[in-house]
């Protein structure tokens, strides 16, 4: 079957699953064919990972080649600063919260997205607000962590949240203080 058309390769799996009644935890996904950005735009409305785009007349092939592609999504967010992880010059990684009610709540890291001259623009910001505890309701084991009031809001891209309310796939975009 590896040398047939994807298309043809889908319908003979579509009919073995009809045929033998497999329900969950089965899916099977139809293929779309149109415009693959509007299906991409709502892929990111519904809080998806993202798209595979595949050439419905490629055979199968088991290498990375160009007759399939993943189209990630990127969501984008402000969180609060909580803490940092220091390195010699300036931040190693960022720890980020946010607000429940009264809670404040743990959303992760970002360790990635600025420069040596950014990194140390950050530290020097964040050093005039430590604080000597964490504000999280809940707390975390951070050892290596230096806390901070939540002054300062990180313009955050990420892939996608967790089961566990942790952001996926963080980068660092930008940072500025509240007022």
């Amino acid at each position: 079957m590896r040398k047939l058309p994807q298309l043809e390769r889908k319908q003979l799996l579509g009919d073995l699953i009809g045929e033998n009644d497999i329900g969950l935890p089965v899916l099977y996904s139809g293929h779309l064919t149109g415009d693959g950005r509007e299906m991409f735009e709502h892929a990111a409305k519904l809080n998806w990972e993202g798209i595979i785009s595949k050439n419905g007349d490629a055979p199968y092939r088991s290498d990375r080649n160009e007759g399939w592609l993943k189209i990630k999504t990127v969501m984008k967010g402000k969180f609060p600063v909580i803490g940092f992880v220091k390195d010699p010059t300036g931040v190693a990684a960022l720890y980020l919260g946010k607000r429940e009610g009264k809670d404040w709540v743990y959303m992760g890291k970002v360790g990635t997205g600025w420069s040596r001259t950014v990194s140390s623009q950050i530290r020097k910001q964040l050093d005039t607000v430590v604080s000597p505890k964490s504000k999280l309701t809940k707390q975390v084991k951070k050892p290596r962590a230096t806390w901070v009031d939540p002054v300062f809001m990180a313009d955050i891209e990420y892939r996608h949240i967790t089961s566990e309310g942790l952001l996926r796939q963080s980068s660092f975009k930008g940072l500025k203080k509240e007022r």
